[in-house]
């Protein structure tokens, strides 16, 4: 996925930050590229580094503005958006603006969440940005 990146940040005790823009919204999360990264346009992978427990930190996107991929700092969390897709062997991924992320369950996903939009609670520190080359 294409991002802007704002700035890369480090604060005492926390993993480098990178301050990032997408079309659909705008947050912080852990930079895994280069921390004298200058802003720019980068390629990026996202990761989440956080067990996915429905009812805790995911939930239906209801109320959030209608379908379609969101990007937002909620607290302490950053708040993903996305499509949910469950794949026959029942792994799960979120659709983030056709870029899968692939996510890890702690629990069966509920039957009737599968390819609605979904909003994921995540810590800032669990999401991670890796930038790569084409």
């Amino acid at each position: 996925m294409l991002i802007e990146l704002v700035k890369v940040a480090k604060f005492p005790a926390r993993p480098w930050l990178a301050d990032v823009r997408t079309p659909f919204g705008h947050t912080a999360v852990r930079w895994c590229g280069d921390p004298a990264a200058e802003p720019g346009e980068y390629h990026v992978e996202w990761t989440i580094d956080e067990d996915i427990v429905w009812g805790r930190n995911a939930s239906p996107a209801v109320g959030t503005g209608g379908a379609g991929p969101g990007l937002r700092t909620g607290g302490h969390c950053v708040v993903l958006r996305g499509r949910l897709t469950v794949t026959e062997d029942g792994a799960a991924l979120l659709d983030f603006d056709g870029t899968n992320i692939l996510l890890d369950l702690a629990d069966p996903l509920p039957e009737d969440v599968a390819d609605t939009w979904v909003e994921l609670f995540i810590e800032r520190d669990k999401v991670s940005l890796c930038p790569y080359a084409l």
